[in-house]
């Protein structure tokens, strides 16, 4: 097959709409996260109006000991380590602590995230507010698909057995 000019000019049109286009990564709504080494043990939520300069996101991750965690991925200038109120549906806020991790999301929520992920998988609309530092931009985190999403990325994030209790049961 011989490329005329045409199908050349076609080739190079779709290759620089491509590089182009915004990351996946900050893409607004609900997705597996395409982060190096993540593959589909995670959940990534970004905000509406989201781009690779300025973003705003959540992950829900399955960590490497098997249990849930939460983490906020933001262009934040400074980090996101610190305090965070996260409203859901402009219901009442849950208040949390992140600290930066080895993940390659910027901090994770310490703590119980149990209702914060019910609220997640369940709500419509989630807004961040980090206590100290700059403001977020873009804040507005849709919720539509997070179900879905959340519990495909968890599947395989089984509860962990104390070891004294598998040898019992067996």
């Amino acid at each position: 097959m011989k490329l005329t000019t045409a199908s050349m000019m076609r080739l190079a049109g779709v290759a620089v709409s491509a590089l182009t286009s915004p990351a996946l990564a900050q893409q607004a709504g609900w997705h597996y996260s395409p982060l190096a080494g993540e593959g589909d043990r995670a959940a990534l939520g970004c905000a509406i109006g989201s781009t690779p300069q300025e973003f705003v996101c959540l992950a829900v991750r399955c960590e490497d000991d098997f249990s849930v965690g939460v983490h906020f991925y933001t262009s934040r200038p400074g980090g996101d380590a610190g305090r965070w109120r996260i409203d859901i549906d402009k219901e009442d806020g849950h208040e949390v602590e992140a600290k930066p991790d080895g993940s390659p999301y910027n901090a994770r929520i310490e703590g119980d995230v149990a209702p914060l992920l019910e609220a997640l998988k369940n709500g419509g609309l989630a807004y961040l507010d980090p206590k100290a530092g700059p403001d977020l931009p873009r804040n507005g985190i849709t919720l539509d698909g997070s179900l879905y999403v959340i519990n495909q990325a968890l599947y395989f994030c089984a509860p962990r057995v104390p070891p004294a209790a598998a040898s019992l049961s067996q």
